[in-house]
């Protein structure tokens, strides 16, 4: 993979974003969540306001909530905000994008893009990011990958086709607006049931947007590893090793027109 990350253009990220516009309640079930100690990382002192910009079913959100911020969830899809509606009614919720929130000027103190930074483009949620954070805000970019360092995991990443989405020295190229990102990789471990794997790979885009023979084929595949390969139980709980990749960075103190 290049060293920054896919090159999708627009219509492409458009194509692709769209296998999420439904699946809001399997994605929520087996998605990993986040280590609760980068929020802590990413928040900017005083921080009262946030903004979770593609905020799905609100994996992320909750652990901005749990922290006593009033948040702003964004995303394109009503399905995925129905379910984090659901679980998070304290939650303001808005139909939009990164590139084009809707929220007023200067209303937030940090903006959350949490593994979604892929479907966005960089200039544009650069400046969407930077007129909707006050002076001295900060914007906070993260995501998990699988460890595929480790060989057992590394086979099950290429079976259900959940590649690194971006290459490990990869950097998030911000607009003017921004300092320079500060960095930090967060190691952890997601416990998910082995029989709720093939949902994991159900709710990938590369799965959604398979064809039925596709489809048949990877669970086939994952049926094999799993359950004669590696002999796991049908009942049996896995703990699947990920790191997370969190990304801040400040306002400048000019700001784009």
């Amino acid at each position: 993979m290049a060293r920054g990350g896919p090159s999708l253009d627009a219509h492409r990220r458009v194509e692709f974003a769209k296998t999420y516009l439904s699946g809001g309640n399997r994605y929520d079930r087996v998605r990993p969540g986040y280590p609760a100690d980068v929020v802590d990382w990413l928040l900017p002192t005083g921080c009262v306001d946030a903004a979770d910009l593609g905020a799905g079913t609100g994996l992320f959100t909750r652990l901005l909530t749990a922290r006593g911020l009033t948040v702003r969830a964004v995303d394109p899809s009503a399905d995925m905000l129905s379910v984090l509606a659901g679980r998070l009614p304290q939650v303001r919720i808005r139909a939009g994008t990164a590139e084009s929130t809707g929220l007023d000027p200067q209303s937030v103190d940090i903006a959350t893009i949490a593994q979604a930074w892929h479907w966005c483009d960089p200039a544009a949620t650069s400046a969407e990011a930077a007129r909707i954070l006050r002076p001295g805000g900060t914007l906070g970019i993260l995501w998990n990958q699988l460890d595929v360092a480790i060989p057992w995991v590394h086979r099950l990443s290429r079976i259900m086709h959940a590649g690194d989405v971006f290459s490990p020295d990869f950097q998030p190229r911000l607009g003017p607006q921004f300092a320079q990102p500060e960095h930090r990789i967060i190691r952890w471990e997601q416990p998910l049931a082995v029989s709720d794997v093939l949902e994991l790979a159900k709710s990938r885009s590369y799965y959604q947007r398979a064809s039925p023979t596709i489809r048949e084929k990877v669970k086939g595949n994952l049926s094999w590893y799993l359950y004669e390969h590696l002999a796991f139980a049908p009942d049996a709980v896995l703990h699947l090793p990920y790191y997370t990749h969190a990304w801040r960075a400040p306002t400048l103190a000019f700001r784009s027109t």
